[in-house]
């Protein structure tokens, strides 16, 4: 009588280190958190993050999963130069996603992570020849964005280094005809930058709509204003709110952690 031995599949989590296991948690939060606020657009778009201990290696999703869906397990990781390292799923990723998001982390090493959006406020304001505009506090935040003239879809690799040219070291760039895109030293810290950014186009069209004269404070006190948002000015912005939000999102569904 022959025994036929069966080999248990390793789970993801056990085939990463609990580093790089931690930043899958907070990037998948990070998914549910962009589709709880209405920021995603069914399978596209995309959030980045780096790999701890990996300089050349970022996650990614996986292209065919909503954002409601995204949980620890699933994200893909590849490096730089697009080869896939570990891919978990039966999905590829976004050739577009891969472009963008490889630019910004082999340029700016300091980023942790990159969120790439097309909401429809954030998409009415980059067709605006205006740009975004100071109307108020949560706007003022933004008044140094970077803006990236449209190319067509993202899948030319000669478009990195104006996307890169164009973002210089801000947080923040609006992708005129396109959408929105911010990154941040962490994961806390980019999805605060892409919830202010998406209010304040928000605010912008909202405002706009009201067919009446606006009020605007003196250019001194807008300044002022957007230097208290600054990196290092002030406290870290997102990372007060992120365990609040995790807290938030465990009470919903907690499936994201798996």
């Amino acid at each position: 009588m022959s025994v036929t031995r069966i080999k248990k599949q390793k789970s993801v989590r056990e085939q990463v280190s609990a580093e790089e296991w931690a930043k899958r948690v907070d990037l998948a939060a990070a998914y549910r958190l962009v589709h709880l606020y209405g920021m995603d657009e069914m399978i596209a778009n995309h959030i980045s993050t780096r790999v701890p201990g990996e300089d050349n290696a970022f996650l990614i999703n996986p292209y065919g999963m909503l954002y409601e869906q995204m949980h620890a397990s699933c994200f893909i990781k590849l490096d730089l130069d697009g080869k896939i390292l570990f891919n978990p799923t039966e999905y590829d990723i976004n050739k577009a996603g891969f472009i963008i998001h490889s630019a910004i982390h082999r340029a700016r090493h300091e980023v942790d992570c990159v969120i790439h959006t097309h909401t429809i406020a954030g998409m009415a304001v980059s067709a605006m020849k205006a740009g975004l505009m100071p109307f108020a506090q949560t706007a003022m935040r933004f008044i140094d964005i970077g803006y990236h003239d449209y190319e067509g879809v993202a899948i030319n690799m000669d478009e990195q280094e104006r996307l890169v040219r164009d973002l210089g070291n801000r947080e923040a760039m609006i992708l005129r005809n396109h959408g929105l895109l911010v990154v941040g030293a962490s994961i806390p810290q980019a999805f605060d930058n892409i919830f202010r950014l998406e209010r304040a186009c928000q605010l912008q069209v909202t405002t706009l709509a009201c067919n009446t004269e606006i009020s605007l404070p003196a250019r001194k006190i807008i300044e002022d204003a957007s230097h208290l948002y600054q990196p290092g000015v002030r406290r870290k912005l997102g990372i007060l709110e992120w365990p609040a939000l995790i807290r938030k999102l465990d009470a919903i569904d907690p499936s994201y952690r798996e």
